[in-house]
């Protein structure tokens, strides 16, 4: 079976659904990555200019919602965001060291927008990248599992030095698909790379995944390596209707 997300049925938090390629490549047979480009390389040059025809492709198998590049994220905008720190997250070292990015803050405030960018500039830095929401890895899981072939299905992520996960606490998750993120999760801990975007804080996230001690072994794998940045600010899709009277929490 394929793991390459299916079109979304969820929300997502920066990136619309349109415009979404279908992926041509499967898990199993990924598109043949040539070496990866400099990271100060990519991390100066326009999205357009890095990659050629194999980055192109590589994003189109990603499954991104929508393109989304660094140079185009308004980083004004939010209140409160190490801009330094997703600064050095586009030099993409992060992938090199097998670590994690966990993007915190409420629903419109640029998550998946720099989830996207992040995940774009890897595939032009030759990095094969999966990009899915919560629902739709749970789906894909599930599915697997089903077929008795999960550990096979976590293995092929292998090839995958980024897989992102989009929109971890739009909804709570059952405790059998919580317990389906904490296999992705451990599965990934120090064999590769995951980005997670949450509209919900960590300390919350024992209500997003049903049970604390699952949420306490999924936050441990996830950010013993990693780098958390917090987006604070009001919803950047409402700006010019006054937010409708709501405010953003804060992120913890």
């Amino acid at each position: 079976m394929q793991l390459i997300p299916k079109p979304s049925t969820g929300a997502h938090d920066d990136a619309t659904s349109s415009g979404r390629a279908t992926p041509s490549a499967s898990v199993a047979t990924p598109a043949s990555a040539p070496a990866p480009a400099s990271a100060s390389a990519s991390a100066s040059a326009p999205a357009s200019s890095l990659g050629g025809s194999g980055a192109e492709s590589r994003i189109r198998a990603a499954g991104f919602p929508a393109p989304k590049a660094l140079e185009e994220f308004d980083h004004d905008y939010p209140r409160s965001l190490d801009r330094e720190a997703v600064a050095m997250l586009g030099k993409l070292h992060f992938i090199t060291a097998k670590e994690n990015v966990v993007l915190l803050g409420p629903p419109g405030t640029g998550k998946t927008h720099l989830a996207v960018a992040f995940g774009t500039r890897a595939c032009q830095a030759g990095h094969q990248v999966l990009f899915a929401t919560v629902a739709e890895w749970v789906a894909r899981l599930a599915d697997a599992k089903a077929a008795g072939r999960l550990t096979e299905e976590l293995a092929r992520l292998d090839r995958y030095p980024l897989v992102i996960v989009d929109a971890l606490g739009y909804f709570p998750l059952q405790a059998e698909e919580a317990q389906l993120i904490f296999r992705l999760v451990a599965h990934r801990y120090e064999r590769g790379s995951l980005i997670v975007t949450s509209d919900k804080p960590l300390s919350s996230w024992d209500l997003v995944l049903s049970d604390a001690a699952v949420a306490s072994a999924v936050i441990d794998r996830l950010v013993h390596h990693s780098e958390i940045i917090s987006v604070e600010g009001d919803n950047y899709r409402m700006r010019d209707h006054g937010g409708f009277g709501f405010t953003s929490p804060a992120v913890r």
